[in-house]
């Protein structure tokens, strides 16, 4: 399926963009999140009427992320759980816990935007994490895990 992209996708394009995908991706995930629609005659005539007002709410979008980015940049997030003598915790720590700890800070960040390369920790340490506001905008955030008796 042809569609045109009306936001920035990784590893698929830029705004207005006219790309092919299969036809599920399309369907079940660009068109409903808005970020894509089919490339029909009048889709592609209806975009280049709307380009500079779609072009000015995407610079719009990446310059608060990226404010957002510089706030966030540097921060502790402290997390105190059950763990064992040798500091293996009881459980583990998820980007659900990371993203509940960033809200109790004053940062309204969705659980998928938090990036665990190794998945949920479980061991009682101090690891640096990336937290993905924008597709060009990353910022880089300490969680320390405590173990507690």
């Amino acid at each position: 399926m042809q569609i045109i992209l009306m936001d920035k996708v990784i590893n698929l394009g830029n705004l207005g963009d006219l790309v092919k995908v299969k036809d599920g991706y399309a369907r079940n995930f660009l068109i409903p999140r808005g970020m894509a629609k089919r490339a029909t005659p009048a889709a592609k005539a209806e975009f280049e009427v709307r380009r500079a007002e779609l072009e000015k709410a995407a610079a719009e979008k990446l310059a608060a992320a990226q404010a957002l980015a510089e706030k966030l940049t540097g921060v502790v997030v402290e997390i105190s759980r059950k763990a064992g003598v040798d500091g293996r915790l009881f459980g583990s720590v998820t980007n659900a816990d990371i993203a509940e700890g960033l809200k109790a800070k004053g940062f309204d960040i969705e659980k998928s935007n938090v990036r665990m390369p190794n998945g949920p920790l479980k061991t009682v340490s101090e690891t640096p994490l990336d937290v993905s506001l924008h597709t060009d905008v990353v910022a880089q955030i300490t969680v320390k895990v405590s173990g507690e008796a």
